[in-house]
């Protein structure tokens, strides 16, 4: 039976393992308390990949206090691990340390976990319970789900507009449509992002980074840095772009790889992928990333791309920055999309939410 306690204490959980958003790629982001009665005891995240899992980190803040572990119920935002990987089975600790109870969130859909770390501690006489908050632990880990159930990440599609859907100016210009806080607010989710990726288009037009300049919390660590993928059929991306003068990996997917010599010599990889008709296969693009174990891809791209990833059904997730400024009807617009004859036809599409960025709105939208 689930209490209310139960709930406190797995909401307690999913905040431990929101600490990981932007430092467990490729991993998902885990959480874990240990209760003795009513009274948590121990609490754990998972931090980066190669490091302990959360609830190995949980048992030891336990043991470092000093307090028993026998008896003890455990809260974790995923299903335990029954695997050998970069670390030890969680199961074989919780195992070891006598716990009584084991109250997870949601199933791992890992095909080397799924269900095994639930029976795995049955087996071992400790009572099992699942499901509580499972939307919450879902959302948090939404690109690893959908990467180990599809083998595809989730991709996120940023775009940043006026009131009347434009994106720049008729000359281009569009620095800044957007307020500071805004800006800030991308920075946040490229760092959450396994991966950014863009076309050529834009690397020709803007020169853009895409890298993540947020402070760490500890000083002395750089910044996390995702891969950064450039969509280039005919390998255009000038050697001199800002894209290569931070830090973290660049991908170029172009149709000819033979041609990504000096690029080579720069440290930057060059992979070919089918194309057809002057365009890369985006479908062999997102399955790439797949491949690449990358769980959430965010996209910031033109019109060209964009529109091409929605007609195409390849966005899970629309963020969309609105500024409260008119650009006019010679603006460049936001996507590009073929012209509609039946309003039934338009793409559609659910607020999943709605946040106030200073002046500007953050809306994230998901196709219906």
């Amino acid at each position: 039976m689930i209490t209310d306690f139960d709930r406190f204490a797995m909401n307690r959980a999913l905040v431990l393992a929101a600490r990981g958003l932007e430092t467990t790629q490729p991993n998902p982001r885990v959480g874990c308390v240990v209760v003795q009665g009513t009274k948590i005891i121990g609490e754990g995240w998972h931090k980066r990949a190669g490091e302990a899992h959360a609830e190995v980190a949980a048992l030891a803040a336990v043991r470092a206090a000093g307090l028993q572990l026998a008896g003890t119920t455990v809260y974790v935002t995923l299903e335990p691990c029954s695997h050998h990987g970069r670390t030890p089975p969680c199961v074989e600790a919780l195992i070891a340390a006598g716990v009584a109870r084991v109250v997870y969130a949601v199933q791992d859909p890992n095909p080397q976990v799924s269900g095994q770390g639930a029976q795995a501690l049955r087996q071992a006489g400790i009572a099992v319970e699942s499901g509580l908050m499972e939307a919450e632990a879902v959302d948090l880990n939404i690109g690893f789900m959908k990467r180990m159930t599809y083998g595809r990440p989730w991709v996120r599609l940023k775009l940043a507009m006026s009131l009347d859907g434009r994106t720049a100016l008729a000359n281009g210009d569009s620095q800044w449509i957007t307020g500071e806080a805004a800006r800030t607010d991308v920075q946040h989710w490229r760092a959450r992002s396994s991966a950014v990726m863009t076309g050529v288009g834009t690397i020709l037009a803007d020169d853009p980074r895409l890298d993540v300049r947020l402070q760490p919390e500890n000083p002395e660590e750089e910044p996390w840095q995702p891969l950064r993928v450039v969509l280039d059929t005919r390998l255009r991306t000038p050697v001199d772009s800002r894209l290569f003068t931070t830090g973290g990996e660049v991908l170029i997917l172009t149709q000819d790889a033979t041609r990504g010599a000096v690029f080579a010599e720069m440290g930057v990889t060059v992979e070919a992928i089918p194309a057809a008709a002057g365009r890369l296969d985006l479908v062999a693009v997102i399955d790439r990333m797949g491949e690449l174990e990358v769980n959430e891809l965010l996209v910031e791209a033109g019109p060209t791309l964009s529109g091409e990833l929605l007609q195409q059904g390849l966005v899970d997730e629309l963020l969309l920055y609105m500024a409260p400024k008119l650009l006019g009807p010679h603006g460049l617009p936001l996507v590009d999309l073929p012209k509609l004859n039946d309003l039934q036809d338009a793409l559609g599409f659910t607020v999943a939410g709605v946040q106030r960025l200073e002046d500007d709105l953050r809306l994230r939208l998901r196709p219906r």
